[in-house]
């Protein structure tokens, strides 16, 4: 299991925007998903790489779709794009997203995020609508799911009474 308060107490004290995506944020919008690790969209420049593995150096960073497992504080080299970043910390799982299926690209998806204190730190997550449409484009049978809970949430919430 991920440590959510220090992975995103990490990002967000390095500087990073980003918006938190998946399972973490589905919970956030009252679902019951399990997750075990930390997604979140940002965009993924030659700036933010570098102060994520100044963030995360103590934590021991390694590429984890790789079998080789190479450390990220030695790749990739600065002036590659990245798309995405799957890491394994010794703080948990963390992936890193520049778009999100479904919805659009980092831009996008902060555009509509929803903020909410965390931790003592004003944290965005995705918008309960684009995290269904995320969850649906995916149309894994985990995500439909999630996607059937989170339609159900938001129905609830529309009937409830709106204070003056």
């Amino acid at each position: 299991m991920s440590d959510l308060r220090q992975l995103l107490l990490r990002l967000s004290e390095a500087g990073i925007d980003f918006v938190l995506v998946g399972g973490y944020a589905a919970i956030f919008h009252g679902a019951s998903a399990l997750t075990r690790d930390v997604d979140v969209c940002a965009a993924l420049t030659p700036e933010n790489i570098g102060k994520l593995r100044e963030a995360l150096r103590d934590a021991h960073p390694v590429h984890r779709l790789s079998v080789e497992r190479p450390s990220f504080l030695d790749e990739p080299r600065a002036d590659v794009a990245l798309n995405h970043l799957y890491l394994n910390t010794d703080l948990g799982t963390l992936g890193l997203l520049v778009s999100i299926t479904g919805v659009g690209d980092f831009e996008r998806v902060a555009r509509d995020a929803v903020e909410f204190d965390l931790f003592g730190h004003r944290i965005r997550a995705i918008s309960l609508d684009d995290l269904i449409s995320a969850k649906e484009a995916l149309g894994r049978d985990k995500d439909l799911i999630v996607a059937k809970e989170l339609r159900a949430i938001r129905a609830a919430l529309a009937s409830q009474p709106r204070s003056p």
